[in-house]
């Protein structure tokens, strides 16, 4: 199996289980690098897959929760290298296909070939690049296709009908299917009971109803309500500012995340 199709494969498996994958978000070396591995290794066990936020400095598509941990994160030392081979260093303890989410200036910094192919070394199976467009993909996409790493594409409420087929069509593990036009925290108009509106379950239906592969809901998503609210309509949920929360304040990630199940 290609590490792509691992994405895939997990997020399946917890469908087949009658409930939505948990794709769980922690932002790299917050809140210090030397709690990364204990953190790392606790959302892998609770999770379907791991999402490893590169901290930057201008994370245009994230809310205040994770630009202060990517700000936090940096001032403590961390980077791409670094943080490559601390999961490298976790292969044999983890339980989850692991992608990193990290914008486009670090990967290129790094090289495209010696990234893909150091990742996948690490056993990373892909890349979520919130600032790439799909037009100007083409670089990285060659270099993760030599290593069977996947390139996540992203999609709005906003995305026109026929750029959603495109964007599903070259999707590998799972279409990120953006809850809202905005930055990642709370979701847009949500309520404090479910908190998930009836149109955006809509444009879910509308994205899986166009994707070959699974389709995952992210940004703003903090409650057992909404998850609950969206496991009909998707086929798993990611975790973010939440969860970085949970971290910051010391709580126990497992309980937490058991909690949204």
């Amino acid at each position: 199996m290609a590490p792509r199709d691992s994405i895939s494969a997990a997020i399946q498996a917890a469908v087949a289980q009658g409930r939505p994958a948990l794709v769980g978000y922690l932002t790299a070396g917050f809140p210090t690098r030397r709690q990364f591995k204990d953190h790392f290794i606790a959302v892998a066990s609770a999770c379907d897959v791991v999402e490893v936020g590169v901290p930057f400095t201008d994370p245009m598509a994230d809310g205040t929760t994770i630009q202060r941990a990517s700000f936090v994160a940096l001032a403590d030392g961390v980077t791409l290298p670094w943080i490559i081979e601390e999961i490298k260093a976790l292969r044999a303890q983890r339980t989850a296909p692991t992608l990193l989410m990290s914008y486009l200036n670090p990967l290129l910094a790094y090289g495209l070939e010696a990234l893909t192919r150091d990742a996948a070394a690490a056993g990373i199976s892909g890349f979520i690049v919130p600032d790439l467009p799909y037009e100007e993909s083409d670089d990285l996409r060659r270099a993760v296709d030599r290593e069977g790493l996947a390139l996540v594409q992203m999609v709005t409420p906003v995305t026109p009908a026929e750029r959603l087929a495109t964007l599903c069509s070259g999707a590998q593990g799972f279409v990120y299917a953006v809850t809202m036009t905005g930055t990642t925290g709370r979701i847009a108009g949500a309520g404090p009971a479910a908190g998930v509106p009836d149109d955006v379950l809509e444009y879910m239906d509308r994205v899986k109803r166009c994707s070959r592969i699974p389709v995952c809901a992210g940004f703003g998503i903090r409650s057992r309500e909404q998850v609950a609210r969206f496991a009909a309509h998707v086929d798993g949920v990611v975790i973010g500012s939440a969860l970085v929360e949970v971290l910051e304040q010391g709580g126990d990630v497992k309980a937490f995340l058991a909690s949204l199940r």
